[in-house]
């Protein structure tokens, strides 16, 4: 837990910008102070000091360079009733996230130049973490025509990930497209795979358990297939491909097998298909319905090991905020989707750290170098270094408690996790040098406000 040294209160602490870190660890098991200051990391060493700065005594924490969602969804514009910028980005600081890639399906769609730069411009006025669009593939996600993708390139958002997400770029044809033309700018299509002519009202995962319970079946091969047609579209082209929550083992294969004959390919794969299985759906509660659908635990142990191993590039929440009305229904009429920012990292700990597949180094590739380097970002994903900007989380990887709706910060509450035993605690979040949570708690808007405009 954070102690601020007793000359310091925690009020205090908040609104001072320099800050003297003691005793933290990275994850290269090494111990270090830290001095944050003017944005950057001004220093790092053992014993350092520095008048005026607040003490923060981190002795048992894990410091890690800030998250990096690859997807989420915040909703605004058009869906403000399920999650807004500030919203969504409070509940981003308060998992250890300093940027976060915002999903087009808005309304309007973030198929213009002008509705991109409108959500670029929302995350700066939060203040609470980094909001870089994602421009959709298709004029409002419509899978006819190609959006405005070199408008969105060239805008104040400077857009580099594109994605019809939600939705499948089902046409062959229409996918070359994409990947022939962000190929001029260094982008990348990021697929939704789910053939939809495979999946008419699917409900879950195809199987025994859906058998029994009676729900339609959504196949792995939906998912299988869209990906091996676009990995073989993606090496013709020779463009960028991001394939987006993987969820089965036949997937992993397909990825493996790309990568083996040099396809420039990356995949992601959400926490919740790390760690939950269609066995859930039992209960026929609807906090477990997504798309795609929880899998076999055969998958789920797929999954651990190629995200260990490297098939699997990164993980990334696929956030996906609703009103209780969409989830306190049947099953049948029930939302897809899942609440994952605050939990995120906690859940990683618990299916790949406790379980030994991976260390906190490999964590720190999952969740923020890689996903800062897939979606082309500067300033983001760094390492912990001299110069480099203060975009940092404390983790305490020795605390563990019930997940409860009180740890969730944005507008939503339909999380897989509440009644859950999860390790871990976010002690601190650092965006642009500022704390954006601190002593594991948010720090007030006024105050980020504050900051933003110093900082304008």
């Amino acid at each position: 837990m954070i102690t601020p040294t007793p000359t310091t209160s925690k009020d205090t602490a908040v609104q001072n910008e320099t800050y003297l870190i003691r005793g933290a660890r990275l994850s290269s098991g090494d111990t270090t102070d830290l001095i944050l200051e003017n944005g950057v990391i001004a220093e790092l060493g053992i014993g350092l000091s520095r008048a005026g700065a607040t003490t923060v005594e981190a002795e048992g924490l894990i410091a890690l360079p800030g998250l990096v969602d690859l997807h989420t969804h915040l909703r605004e514009p058009g869906f403000e009733h399920s999650e807004t910028v500030l919203t969504g980005t409070r509940a981003a600081a308060s998992g250890g996230y300093t940027t976060v890639f915002a999903m087009a399906n808005t309304s309007p769609v973030a198929d213009t130049a002008g509705v991109v730069e409108q959500e670029l411009s929302l995350g700066e006025q939060a203040g609470y973490a980094r909001v870089q669009p994602i421009g959709a593939v298709t004029v409002g996600l419509a899978g006819e025509r190609l959006a405005e993708l070199g408008a969105m390139a060239e805008s104040r958002a400077k857009v580099r990930v594109f994605s019809d997400d939600g939705l499948c770029v089902s046409d062959p044809q229409l996918m070359r497209r994409a990947l022939e033309y962000v190929k001029a700018f260094d982008g990348v299509i990021a697929q939704h795979a789910q053939d939809p002519k495979l999946t008419p009202g699917a409900q879950m995962n195809e199987g025994s358990v859906s058998a029994e319970l009676g729900l339609t079946g959504w196949p792995a091969m939906a998912e299988e297939s869209i990906i091996a047609r676009d990995v073989l579209i993606a090496e013709h082209v020779g463009s960028r491909l991001h394939i987006c929550h993987l969820s089965t083992a036949g997937s992993v294969e397909v990825i493996r097998w790309a990568k083996a004959r040099g396809i420039n390919v990356t995949a992601e794969v959400t926490p919740h298909h790390l760690l939950l299985t269609e066995e859930l759906v039992r209960s026929y509660d609807a906090r477990y319905k997504v798309n795609p659908p929880l899998r076999r635990a055969e998958d789920v142990l797929a999954l651990r090991e190629a995200l260990a191993d490297g098939t699997i590039d990164i993980v990334a929440t696929d956030h996906a905020p609703h009103p209780a009305e969409a989830k306190e229904c049947a099953w049948a009429e029930a939302a897809n989707g899942m609440v994952g920012l605050e939990s995120a990292l906690s859940v990683v700990h618990e299916s790949m750290v406790e379980t030994g597949l991976i260390g906190w180094v490999d964590v720190e590739r999952v969740m923020s170098r890689t996903p800062a380097q897939i979606g082309r970002i500067s300033g983001q994903g760094l390492a912990i270094a001299v110069g480099n900007p203060a975009e940092i989380t404390l983790y305490d990887p020795a605390a563990r408690s019930d997940f409860a709706v009180e740890d969730l910060r944005g507008r939503s509450i339909n999380s897989p996790y509440l009644g859950t035993s999860l390790p871990g605690r976010v002690e601190a979040t650092f965006h642009r040098g500022y704390a954006t949570v601190f002593g594991g708690e948010l720090v007030p808007l006024e105050r980020i406000q504050e900051l933003v405009a110093a900082h304008a």
